[in-house]
């Protein structure tokens, strides 16, 4: 079983997705079993969620920003550990923590705007107000920008929506590689798999 399917046949495809996986972490991801399920989806996904973010042009720093914020806020365990591992490489331990925990005081303000933007568009896109956006613009993105940080976070929110229904878990060896401080700060979502 992954998650809730059984094991998708393995199409050539499917063993693309795998061995990039095995060539990326080195081990077959939780999650890509259950997209495996149609490699196609997950490979527009990953495109169009690539051609949303790319008029930021952020690093990894960004990126893990915006996911960790947005998939803490969904209560998605398995995105919060992966980002926030990402964003302590890119920043450290205990600011990746804090953005996970809501805390965005080790961000610079800009930083600090998209969290508080991915945050809500991932808990209530409906209670979001035009004061929203203009702490955005005042942060110094364009319009054009706001839509792609918009854009991008949906996206991964439908990801993440996909992995949680489908009871795709955090990869047991996922957690080896964190910090204690960013697996201490996800205490919510569905719990890492077993090794």
């Amino acid at each position: 079983m992954t998650g809730f399917l059984a094991a998708p046949p393995l199409t050539d495809d499917v063993r693309r997705i795998f061995d990039v996986d095995v060539g990326e972490v080195g081990y077959v991801m939780n999650a890509s079993r259950v997209w495996a399920h149609q490699p196609g989806t997950q490979t527009g996904l990953f495109d169009l969620m690539g051609a949303a973010v790319a008029p930021l042009g952020l690093g990894r720093r960004g990126r893990g920003v915006l996911v960790a914020a947005c998939a803490s806020a969904l209560g998605d365990s398995y995105c919060s550990l992966t980002w926030g591992g990402r964003l302590a490489g890119a920043t450290d331990a205990d600011t990746a923590a804090a953005v996970l925990r809501g805390d965005d005081a080790g961000l610079t303000a800009a930083e600090r705007a998209m969290a508080r933007w991915a945050r809500a568009v991932a808990r209530d896109p409906n209670a979001t107000t035009a004061d929203d956006v203009r702490a955005l613009r005042e942060a110094g993105f364009t319009d054009p920008q706001i839509f792609a940080i918009t854009a991008f976070v949906a996206l991964r929110v439908a990801f993440a929506t996909v992995n949680d229904a489908l009871g795709a878990r955090p990869d047991a060896e996922l957690t080896g590689r964190l910090p204690r401080a960013v697996i201490d700060a996800v205490d919510f979502g569905r719990p890492v798999a077993a090794g």
